[in-house]
């Protein structure tokens, strides 16, 4: 460890410490986590994910993702939104994913809410982008201690009340903060980790959808 939350890899970059070297969750935080997601079918399929991981760790979901993805059509949310008995029962026979039978309900509630929001919005994206932080909402200084210390943030609190009184489930702040950081709507790689500023760069250049 080189530093509070940074730990060097064989190839001499330091990145957030979270992903303890396993090559598989290393990638994911090397090419995926913090990047700016503006496709609704992703931004669904994550914000289902983390209710998923609930009680659980992110490399145990992140390892059934593809079968999640098989399981939920893709996480195309106007199928979702179709499952019925037939497809809870074949959820709960699939030892590819999580077998919680309320996750599951409410993965399919969701997605009855998203084609509601899309309907409102236009978007998904359109709707969970207005809510991006403004600098002043961000820490100065993104460290381990500051994350550690702030797992919801103003924000997350923001969006999940929001989304609760639209119906969703499973989207609690400190659920939809996981869901921020993964999607990009913050940069929560650490100072000091490799991938901050060119996340940074994507940031600067990304054309946030509207209406």
């Amino acid at each position: 460890m080189s530093a509070r939350g940074l730990i060097t890899g064989e190839d001499g970059l330091q990145r957030c410490a979270w992903h303890g070297n396993l090559e598989d969750y290393r990638r994911y935080h090397d090419e995926e986590w913090g990047r700016p997601v503006t496709d609704d079918h992703r931004l669904f399929e994550k914000i289902c994910l983390e209710g998923f991981q609930s009680g659980l760790s992110w490399l145990t979901i992140l390892r059934k993702r593809a079968a999640f993805r098989a399981a939920f059509a893709g996480f195309d949310f106007d199928m979702v939104a179709e499952f019925g008995e037939a497809d809870i029962e074949r959820c709960l026979a699939d030892s590819g994913i999580v077998r919680h039978r309320g996750k599951i309900v409410s993965t399919i509630n969701n997605a009855r809410r998203a084609k509601e929001l899309r309907s409102e919005f236009g978007s998904l994206a359109v709707y969970f982008w207005a809510h991006e932080p403004q600098g002043s909402e961000r820490p100065s200084v993104v460290d381990y201690e500051t994350l550690i210390a702030n797992p919801t943030t103003p924000t997350s609190v923001r969006i999940s009340k929001d989304l609760k009184k639209r119906g969703w489930s499973f989207v609690g702040p400190t659920t939809v903060y996981a869901f921020m950081q993964a999607m990009g709507l913050v940069n929560d790689h650490l100072e000091g980790c490799f991938c901050r500023a060119g996340i940074e760069d994507m940031r600067r250049k990304l054309v946030r959808p509207a209406a």
